[in-house]
């Protein structure tokens, strides 16, 4: 029991402290590469990524391959990150805890958003009945916004 409560203050002292920045920038990372897998999912054609992780069990060892190609450089980035916090406020390193915050910070994050960008993408693309890319459609809806404003505000 008392490793489960070192454990705990290690992991709630992360939240303050040095290199705090690391709480956003890791599932930032993550999210912006789970976005640009689940929108190349969308285009393919592909089904939810962590629904097919679970239930294809002939394309499993294909998409933890794919999935880890994005997430891993994440995950690494993450325990060095942790590794160099554990070094600067306990002068030791916890492995265990350094994947725990690994697994919170990137790859929870990783496969939530994928799944999510790719349903919404392929809802987009089913929509215009036609194949589209989701990034580009938004970008031109942002675009024609911006024109829009600027425009209105020229003619009043």
């Amino acid at each position: 029991m008392e490793g489960f409560t070192h454990f705990r203050e290690h992991l709630i002292g992360r939240l303050g402290g040095p290199i705090t920045f690391r709480l956003i920038a890791q599932p930032i990372i993550a999210i912006i590469l789970a976005i640009r897998d689940g929108l190349k999912d969308a285009k393919a054609g592909h089904p939810l990524y962590f629904y097919s992780l679970l239930t294809h069990s002939t394309e499993r060892q294909r998409l933890l391959k794919d999935g880890w190609k994005s997430v891993g450089l994440v995950s690494v980035l993450a325990i060095t990150i942790d590794g160099v916090y554990q070094f600067i406020v306990f002068r030791r390193f916890y492995p265990g805890e350094a994947l725990y915050v690994a697994i919170v910070l990137a790859i929870v994050p990783y496969l939530l958003i994928r799944g999510l960008a790719n349903r919404i993408a392929r809802r987009n693309i089913k929509s215009k009945g036609r194949e589209s890319n989701p990034v580009v459609t938004l970008s031109m809806r942002v675009g024609s916004a911006i024109r829009w404003h600027k425009n209105g505000r020229k003619t009043s």
